[in-house]
Formats: C-alpha cells, structure tokens, sequence
C-alpha cells in the first residue's frame, strides 16, 4: 500500500493529476485497505480499574485529593483510604517507601483462577493473596500490576 500512495503523491507532485483526482485515489486506497486485525493476545484490557499510591500520611494525602479534585471517600482508616474517581478509585496506603504501589487493570472475563494459571503459562510468577480473588504480578521495569474484573471494588 506504501508503494501505491508513494505513486500517487509522485503523479500528483509531477503534474499528471490534480489534487482533487488525488484526494479521491487515496480515498479510495483507504477504503478499500484491510483492517489488520488485532494479535491474538491472553487478555483483553477493557479499562483502567484503579491506581494505589504509597503515601507517608494517608489523612493529609486523603484530604489533599478530597479537597483538590473533590473525590469522595468509599472508606478511610489510619493505614489505607479508597477515594471514589468516577466508577473507579484512588487508593492510599501508608508506607515509608513513597510512589506507585500499583496500578490495576480490568480485564474481559475476568476469573482469577484461570488468569493466575495463564499468568503463571506466561513465566509471569503472580501473586494471589489466600482468600482473595486478586492477583498481582510484575511488569518488565518491577512495577506492579494487578487484574481484575471491571466491578471490582475495594
């Protein structure tokens, strides 16, 4: 297709078409232009679930995203508080090692027995805390990752 589109802009570029030959040729060029469909791939991301950050004091971070961008609060303690973000939250955890504690994607059909396994096919090493149906595992910078399903809630 590459090739096709170089010889149109060539031809209109020399002269041998006009500019309105040429919009309708690459119009045509993209419609007829099969879609390349999507890889194949374990699993299907459908949204962004929540974000959970370490902080050194959960009330002041708490208070600070509350009073900045008005998020309510789903549930507060003095080590943790979830805040509403849409249908979404933000989690706050104390811990004197600041930053992103994870980040937790919402998968298509979400199952945590079958997606550890898969997760574990993948060489990924997943973590499942006993009781729950959360799993975590490790992206290629060490960052952590946890799916879930789009209803998941803290």
């Amino acid at each position: 297709m590459q090739q096709l589109i170089d010889t149109l802009l060539g031809a209109y570029e020399s002269g041998a078409i006009s500019r309105r030959h040429l919009i309708h040729a690459l119009g045509a060029v993209a419609a007829g232009a099969q879609a390349v469909p999507a890889a194949a791939t374990p699993f299907q991301g459908v949204e962004l679930n929540h974000i959970a950050l370490r902080v050194a004091d959960v009330p002041r971070s708490r208070d600070f995203y509350k009073n900045l961008l008005g998020l309510p609060v789903l549930s507060d303690s003095a080590s943790n508080c979830f805040l509403g973000i849409g249908r979404h939250f933000l989690a706050l955890f104390r811990n004197a090692s600041l930053g992103l504690d994870h980040y937790c994607i919402a998968i298509r059909d979400y199952h945590v027995g079958p997606v550890t396994e898969e997760l574990k096919r993948l060489g990924l090493n997943p973590d499942q805390p006993a009781g729950t149906q959360r799993v975590y595992f490790k992206d290629p910078d060490g960052i952590t990752v946890q799916f879930s399903a789009s209803d998941h809630r803290p």
